[in-house]
């Protein structure tokens, strides 16, 4: 993607706002989510709200990777916040009204937009050379720092806000996600028009026959539900043992800013030292939260927020360093078949999640997801074995 200096940095500043809003959406939405259904359906439909979310994500980034092929950048991500908004407000009504139902199919419309913001990180790197393109997605991944610093600590005060109008406090948070949606939608005009011109023939889901592909596809899968499966239940975790939302909030803030805020520093790792190695760092730091998680399970004031941390930067190794692989190796129609396949999958994690906190609380979860996190391992000592021998 040839494009000046002025309009790169114009497009890179719209892709930075747009992810930071959505993440911020998601954070609100998806926190409130699990704790209604906790509440009104029992712990075992607890994961029922995130997994609506990335069903809908891995949905968005299928439409998404074919409407940028098609339409360009704007266009997608116009679509994908526009439906967004729609679902927010289907899931604010849901909330308010006591329906289950309606709040996760609004939920799962609201991942629409967030597959679209997941897309975003390839756009910016296809705008840099193949030795700035780990630091250039990495940029993109970084603006989830805002949702990190702001999602988690919005859920009290919007709540509160909700409840002083007469409403169910937990729809305060996700009425709030909905503006946030509509904000990125509206800041999407900001992206320059363009065509995005495919120089081959689309392979579609034919490209996961690649060998290539196994490594960054295994540990992109394998981090994302070791990450969702922790993650999700441990707002559940902590209501059980008495804590309020502030709690809730400010150890989800940990989390999330693992998760995004040393991107710009992952992305440098993976760029130095390869993606592969950067997979291989990501996979130690994930098994040290989920041990962490299952040695200090009611741990509020240090085992938690340093595990959930730690579960977040393990995530962001593995994403930026097998994204760094992909960026170049697929155009964008197969990125978004990639995405779907790694969100899709992690829709299985946030139902499961809640059947194992069910059974065996919240250990369980952590000591299962910690045995999913070691998966990518076997791909990288077969590759080293084929390399040396």
């Amino acid at each position: 993607m040839d494009l000046g200096t002025n309009t790169r940095r114009r497009a890179m500043s719209a892709l930075f706002a747009t992810v930071a809003l959505m993440n911020t959406a998601q954070v609100l939405a998806n926190t409130a989510g699990t704790l209604i259904a906790a509440e009104t359906s029992g712990p075992g439909a607890s994961g029922l709200p995130s997994a609506a979310g990335v069903i809908g994500t891995a949905v968005g980034a299928l439409l998404s990777g074919a409407l940028t092929s098609r339409h360009g950048r704007r266009f997608a991500l116009l679509v994908g916040y526009g439906s967004a908004t729609a679902g927010a407000l289907a899931a604010s009504i849901g909330a308010v009204i006591g329906s289950l139902i309606l709040m996760l199919a609004g939920l799962m419309a609201l991942g629409l937009g967030n597959g679209a913001a997941q897309l975003s990180r390839y756009l910016a790197a296809d705008m840099y050379p193949a030795e700035r393109k780990a630091f250039a997605l990495s940029s993109v991944v970084w603006a989830g720092t805002i949702g990190a610093l702001t999602g988690p600590l919005m859920i009290a005060p919007t709540a509160h806000a909700a409840k002083w109008l007469d409403l169910p406090d937990l729809s305060g948070p996700i009425m709030v996600a909905g503006l946030a949606v509509a904000l990125a939608a509206a800041t999407s005009f900001i992206l320059p028009p363009d065509e995005v011109a495919q120089s081959t023939k689309p392979e579609g889901w034919a490209v996961f026959r690649r060998p290539a592909l196994k490594l960054p596809l295994t540990a992109m899968v394998a981090a994302q539900i070791t990450m969702v499966a922790v993650m999700t239940m441990t707002p559940p975790q902590l209501h059980h043992l008495g804590h309020g939302l502030d709690v809730v909030g400010w150890i989800l803030s940990a989390h999330i800013f693992g998760m995004f805020a040393l991107s710009p520093i992952s992305g440098r790792i993976a760029d130095r030292i390869g993606g592969r190695r950067t997979i291989a760092c990501g996979i130690v730091v994930l098994a040290a939260a989920t041990v962490l998680a299952i040695m200090l399970p009611s741990s509020h004031t240090s085992g938690l927020p340093i595990s959930l941390f730690l579960l977040g930067y393990g995530w962001n190794l593995m994403f930026v360093g097998g994204s760094s692989l992909l960026s170049s190796m697929v155009q964008t129609r197969e990125k978004g078949a990639i995405d779907a396949v790694i969100w899709g999958s992690s829709a299985f994690a946030s139902i499961g999640s809640g059947h194992l906190f069910g059974y065996g609380g919240y250990p369980l979860v952590a000591g299962v997801a910690g045995i999913l996190a070691l998966l990518p391992v076997f791909l990288l000592v077969r590759r080293d074995a084929e390399t040396t021998g």
